[in-house]
C-alpha cells in the first residue's frame, strides 16, 4: 500500500490516476471482475475511498478506462502475431483459421482483458454517467476500426463494412465465451459429477477459434452487395 500527499499539481493527480489502474490491473490478476471492490482498491492504493472518486467516479469507470487501455495494448501486439501467423500468400480459406487461431492465441494470453469485456455491457457500462460511457464508446469505436483494417491487411476479401460486422461479432463472442467458460463452483462440481452435464462445459480457447472461423468464413461466403 502505497502511502500518499495530497496532489496539487497536474502532474501528481495524473500520477494518481496511473496508480489506481495499476492497481486495480494487478487486482484483477488475482480476482474477476465481481470480486474487485472499490474499498479494496482504495485500501491497496493507500488513499480514502473518497479521494480514490476524486480522480475517478465510480469502481466501474476506473474498470472501463482499464479496458480501454487493455484494448490499445492488444491492438499494439497483433500485428506481429498476424504477420507471423498469417501467411498473407496462401488461400483465403486459410487465411480465415489462421486468423481465427491468432487472435484466440492472444487472447489466451490476455485474461484480465478477456474478463473486462465480459463485463462491459452488463456491468461497467451500468454506474457511470454519460460523459464517461461517451467517452469510452467513442475510444472503443476507434480501436474497432483499428481492428478491422488490421484484418483487412490479411483478408482484403473482405470489404469495410464486413470487416467492422466480424470485428463486432468477435468482441461479442470473446465476452460471452469467457463467461461461459468460467462456471460457478457450484455447476463446475456438477460437471464433474455427472459426465453427461460436462458436455455442456465450455473450452474457451477451442470454442472461440471454431467460432471465429465459422464467422470469418461466413461473411466471406456471402454474396457481394
Amino acid at each position: 500500500m502505497t502511502a500518499f500527499q495530497r496532489a496539487r499539481s497536474d502532474e501528481q493527480r495524473e500520477e494518481r490516476r496511473r496508480v489506481i489502474l495499476a492497481t486495480a490491473g494487478g487486482m484483477l490478476a488475482e480476482m474477476p471482475v465481481s470480486a474487485m471492490s472499490l474499498n479494496e482498491l482504495s485500501r491497496r492504493v493507500g488513499l480514502a475511498k473518497s479521494n480514490v472518486l476524486r480522480y475517478f467516479e465510480s469502481r466501474e469507470a476506473v474498470l472501463l478506462e482499464l479496458l480501454d487501455s487493455q484494448w490499445r495494448r492488444w491492438l499494439d501486439e497483433l500485428p506481429d502475431r498476424m504477420a507471423t501467423g498469417i501467411d498473407r500468400r496462401g488461400p483465403v480459406e486459410r487465411r480465415a483459421d489462421q486468423l481465427a487461431a491468432t487472435l484466440t492465441e492472444s487472447l489466451r494470453d490476455r485474461p484480465v482483458f478477456c474478463d473486462l469485456l465480459s463485463a462491459q455491457a452488463g456491468v461497467l457500462e451500468r454506474n457511470v454517467s454519460p460523459e464517461v460511457a461517451a467517452r469510452y464508446k467513442r475510444s472503443t469505436i476507434g480501436d474497432v476500426h483499428s481492428l478491422a483494417r488490421l484484418i483487412r491487411q490479411h483478408l482484403p476479401e473482405l470489404d469495410d463494412r464486413d470487416a467492422l460486422r466480424l470485428c463486432a461479432a468477435a468482441v461479442m463472442t470473446i465476452g460471452a465465451l469467457w463467461t461461459y467458460s468460467r462456471p460457478s463452483a457450484s455447476m463446475a462440481a456438477a460437471y464433474a459429477a455427472d459426465p453427461g452435464l460436462a458436455v455442456m462445459a465450455v473450452d474457451f480457447a477451442d470454442s472461440l477459434r471454431d467460432i471465429l472461423s465459422v464467422l470469418t468464413s461466413g461473411i466471406l461466403a456471402r454474396p457481394a452487395r
